[in-house]
C-alpha cells in the first residue's frame, strides 16, 4: 500500500513536500546540457521520436495549445510551424530560460512562456485544444492531479498527448537497455555535464513510472475517454492520447 505521505525520487521514497524542489534541483543542474545529453543517451532517436509525436497531435493554425514541462522548446517549437498558438510551460524556470535563449537564436517569437506547476495550472478552465507533454509526466509529484487539471483546461472535444519513456515488452531487448541505461548513462552525465546523479535520478524515474496499460487507466480516471498507447521500439517510450468528451 502506498504512503500518501512520501513520493518517488527516483528508487528512494521521500517527503511529498520535498520531492518538488528536489526535481527543481535535477533539471536546474540539467538545463544547460539537457538536449545535448538526449542525444548521447538515444542515439538522437529522441529526435525523430518527438517529429512522431508531434505529428500524432496535428497542431491546427490558430488552435490554443499548451505544451507543459516544454522546458527547452523542442516540442514547441516542432509546433509553432503550423500557427498554432502554443504556451509553453514548465515548472523550472532555469529550463525555460533555456528554451527562451533557443527561440531567441532562432528567431521564433510567437511563443508564450509560463512558468507554472502541472498539479496546479493557473489557466482557466477550458483555455486549450490541446495539451501535450513530452518526457515530463514522470518527474510530477502526483501525477493523477496532472491528468485532472490537463482534462480541466482542455475544451470540450480538446486532445490529450503525452510521450513518455515506458516499459519495453520486447524479449531480450529491455534487459540490454536495463543494463545499458543503469551502468552507461549516468557515466555519460558526468561527462557531458559533470553531474552523475541527477542522471541516475532521470533512469531510475523511467523505472518507477506506471506501465502502458496502468498509465492509460490513469488517464480514463481522469475524464478522458477514447484512450489510446502507441508503443515506440517495444514501450522503451510511448504515446498516450485521450479526448476531453
Amino acid at each position: 500500500m502506498e504512503n500518501p505521505q512520501t513520493a518517488s525520487f527516483g528508487y528512494q521514497e521521500v517527503p511529498v513536500a520535498d520531492k518538488v524542489e528536489m526535481v527543481g534541483k535535477v533539471f536546474s543542474n540539467v538545463a544547460r546540457k539537457y538536449d545535448i545529453m538526449n542525444d548521447a543517451m538515444s542515439g538522437g532517436m529522441h529526435r525523430l521520436w518527438k517529429d512522431r509525436f508531434v505529428r500524432r497531435v496535428k497542431p491546427q493554425a490558430d488552435e490554443d495549445i499548451l505544451d507543459m514541462a516544454g522546458g527547452t522548446g523542442d516540442i514547441a517549437f516542432r509546433m509553432q510551424r503550423s500557427g498554432a498558438k502554443v504556451t509553453v510551460s514548465d515548472i523550472n524556470p532555469d529550463m525555460l530560460g533555456v528554451g527562451m535563449e533557443r527561440a531567441a537564436k532562432r528567431g521564433i517569437d510567437n511563443l508564450v512562456w509560463s512558468e507554472q506547476n502541472a498539479e496546479t495550472l493557473s489557466f482557466a478552465s477550458q483555455s486549450f485544444d490541446a495539451y501535450t507533454i513530452a518526457f515530463g509526466i514522470r518527474n510530477v509529484t502526483d501525477i493523477p492531479a496532472a491528468l485532472r487539471e490537463a482534462h480541466r483546461v482542455l475544451r470540450y472535444g480538446g486532445r490529450f498527448f503525452c510521450l513518455e519513456f515506458s516499459t519495453n515488452v520486447w524479449p531480450g531487448f529491455s534487459d540490454v537497455y536495463d543494463s545499458y541505461s543503469h551502468r552507461l548513462v549516468p557515466k555519460l552525465g558526468k561527462l557531458i555535464a559533470d553531474d552523475e546523479d541527477s542522471y541516475r535520478y532521470l533512469i531510475e524515474s523511467i523505472r518507477r513510472f506506471p506501465p502502458m496499460p496502468k498509465f492509460a487507466e490513469m488517464i480514463g480516471e481522469a475524464g478522458f475517454t477514447s484512450v489510446k498507447v502507441e508503443p515506440i521500439m517495444g514501450g522503451l517510450v510511448a504515446i498516450h492520447s485521450g479526448w476531453k468528451a
